[in-house]
């Protein structure tokens, strides 16, 4: 079996929030059908740091039953079909030498777009004063702007009990909710992703 080491953008420089966001991660992969066959998942804090903390794994992993894989918020649309290419357009980060194309995966545009394709979860976990008409209206998430999947979000959760959506304290617990079938039918980066994981398992 592969042994697999998930690095993702999120978690802050916080323990707490370190926690949180792998638990999130774990929570939804192992709805995706990975129960069982997880990656260990790795909360790196920014998007440079999950990249880095990739290339230095990757670079030094000791044997060939160990992959690691890299998963950041894309920030802009993607237009190229490779997920490493859009990070050298983007960011300036050249891919590993003898990295493979399935180790780079996007959050299209970010982690909020994945929650747009589970509206249901979105309302159950901020209860009453929740604001479904806010959210922006385009079915395809992965078009939907970063900064405007966020704001409409925000302006979707205002006035409930919770309080306007907090990227820090809530989406880490919304992940965990959402159903990531919903998430794989509205991304083809995302269900990328999940096919992945699952081959990895099943490898």
């Amino acid at each position: 079996m592969v042994k697999v080491k998930l690095y993702v953008e999120g978690g802050g420089g916080k323990r707490a929030l370190k926690r949180a966001c792998r638990r999130g991660f774990r929570i939804f992969v192992e709805r995706a059908g990975l129960k069982g066959s997880m990656p260990e998942i790795v909360a790196c804090g920014s998007r440079r740091s999950a990249y880095d903390n990739f290339v230095t794994k990757h670079r030094h992993k000791a044997s060939k039953n160990e992959n690691a894989l890299l998963l950041v918020d894309a920030e802009d649309p993607v237009t190229k079909p490779d997920p490493w290419q859009h990070l050298k357009d983007r960011d300036g980060w050249n891919r590993p030498e003898d990295a493979k194309d399935d180790q780079c995966h996007l959050m299209v545009q970010a982690m909020e777009s994945w929650f747009l394709a589970d509206r249901t979860a979105l309302e159950e976990y901020y209860g009453q004063g929740f604001q479904a008409n806010a959210l922006p209206r385009n079915p395809e998430i992965e078009e939907v702007p970063k900064k405007v999947a966020q704001d409409g979000i925000r302006r979707a959760t205002r006035n409930t009990t919770k309080g306007p959506y907090d990227k820090g304290s809530h989406s880490f617990e919304i992940l965990a909710k959402i159903d990531p079938t919903k998430v794989t039918d509205a991304s083809p980066h995302a269900r990328q992703f999940i096919n992945v994981l699952v081959g990895l398992a099943e490898g």
